[in-house]
């Protein structure tokens, strides 16, 4: 492609988006710069700290137990605060949590601060995807929630680099610095990030002359067989690239592969997704969801499934290009799914159910690597991949092949869960800025 090209290409991917959006764009890029808690607390704990590699586990369990439990917490009060109060809240205790956290000595108060640091660090999550649904046009939002994705990569791997010339120097230093992070994260929500949640509706008498209102709750999306099925299906897609930091290293390692060795092939997966998600997002933003979703559940599955026949440097790198690309398609297009299940009002509650599904995810693919490396070797756990990445697509065709058109979507996505008379929905008391469905292409 000619400079000409590249120039068109790239105008045509950031162009069309509101300005809110890329004032949240941003504060996803500062609050991702600041990530060095997650990247760096093992070697903090281990190396600097001199605790044992099973009391790192335990803290970084904790961690992920605190995303889990806030991911719903934060999505109920994205729907009743809002999605601006709930991203200041979750910044600011993050910013305060993480500064604390560098203090700690006593084993205790390092886990249980450690657990509050896991909640804060989940808590903005479902308010971010839930504003970006709002704000942005159903036509956009697979681009939307891709240059997101980006961004989250971009700040990711800056911060991976820099934060590694940090801990050489003071790992107290870095706790302060993703402190900072946190702050300006929060004052361009503050200053720049107007409140998006759409107006609630109006209480309208029942039936036996009570009032009610047209509100979505958490057992309301539970009760959402549809949803729930999506929910699932994440989980186990989650489960298979979390292996490529937890069961990846070990078997290198067991492959007599250096730490550096796993950092050279692992950083391919940044790269990748920096260099591609863009130009990847441009050739599917206009093809079907369906298929996109069941061809990336298969490359991820696979692409992990031929980590066993691995040996090399090279050849480990191969393997994480597949599943790269898999997950570069998988991540916009999943979400734009969630989007498209999620009626208007109750958003913060869906989008904070889809966000548990890789927390836990998180919490369960340590268990499963350690379990299956340690009694049936690592090639049982690529194969293993390759059978999830199966029936992960495979559910895919089953819960889509009679999905109806985007048009009758949106309106079961608000009634089937909880019917409501047609004058209490909100999209007629007032319309949303950004209807619950479109079709991408």
């Amino acid at each position: 492609m000619s400079v000409a090209g590249l120039r068109t290409a790239a105008r045509e991917t950031v162009s069309g988006l509101p300005r809110e959006f890329w004032w949240l764009w941003l504060s996803t890029l500062v609050n991702r710069l600041g990530g060095f808690v997650a990247t760096f607390m093992a070697l903090y704990l281990t190396l600097d700290r001199g605790y044992s590699a099973s009391y790192a586990g335990l803290v970084a369990a904790l961690h992920g137990l605190g995303g889990v439990i806030s991911s719903l917490g934060a999505g109920v009060m994205t729907d009743r605060l809002g999605r601006r109060p709930t991203m200041l809240i979750a910044q600011l205790s993050m910013a305060v949590s993480v500064a604390v956290l560098g203090f700690m000595e006593h084993p205790v108060a390092i886990a249980a601060v450690a657990f509050f640091v896991g909640m804060a660090s989940s808590a903005s999550r479902p308010a971010v995807q839930a504003m970006m649904a709002d704000i942005v046009p159903p036509k956009d939002r697979v681009r939307a929630f891709s240059l997101n994705y980006w961004a989250i990569n971009l700040g990711f791997a800056i911060s991976s680099a820099g934060a590694g010339f940090i801990a050489e120097y003071s790992y107290l230093a870095g706790f302060l610095g993703e402190a900072l992070m946190m702050l300006a994260c929060a004052v361009v929500v503050f200053l720049k990030v107007p409140e998006s949640r759409p107006a609630q509706a109006a209480p309208v008498k029942t039936a036996g002359g009570k009032r009610a209102k047209d509100e979505v709750r958490i057992t309301t999306v539970l009760r959402d067989g549809r949803f729930m099925g999506v929910v699932g299906l994440s989980f186990l897609v989650s489960l298979i690239f979390q292996q490529g930091y937890v069961g990846l290293p070990v078997a290198m390692g067991a492959d007599g592969l250096s730490s550096s060795d796993f950092g050279t092939a692992i950083a391919v997966n940044g790269v990748l997704i920096v260099a591609l998600q863009i130009p990847v997002t441009r050739f599917i933003q206009h093809r079907d969801p369906r298929r996109l979703l069941i061809i990336s559940s298969l490359l991820a599955g696979y692409g992990f499934g031929l980590t066993a026949f691995a040996g090399s440097v090279a050849v480990y790198a191969l393997t994480v290009c597949v599943w790269t690309l898999a997950e570069i398609v998988n991540a916009p297009t999943q979400t734009g799914l969630v989007v498209q299940l999620s009626p208007a009002q109750g958003r913060g509650r869906y989008q904070g159910m889809y966000t548990m599904s890789w927390s836990v995810a998180a919490l369960v693919a340590p268990l499963m690597s350690g379990f299956v490396i340690d009694h049936y070797g690592a090639a049982w756990l690529w194969g293993a991949c390759a059978v999830i990445g199966t029936v992960a697509g495979l559910g895919y065709w089953l819960l889509m092949r009679n999905l109806p058109r985007e048009e009758t979507l949106a309106d079961e996505a608000v009634l089937e869960p909880a019917p409501v008379p047609a004058q209490a929905r909100p999209d007629q008391a007032e319309p949303d800025p950004a209807p619950a469905i479109e079709r991408a292409g």
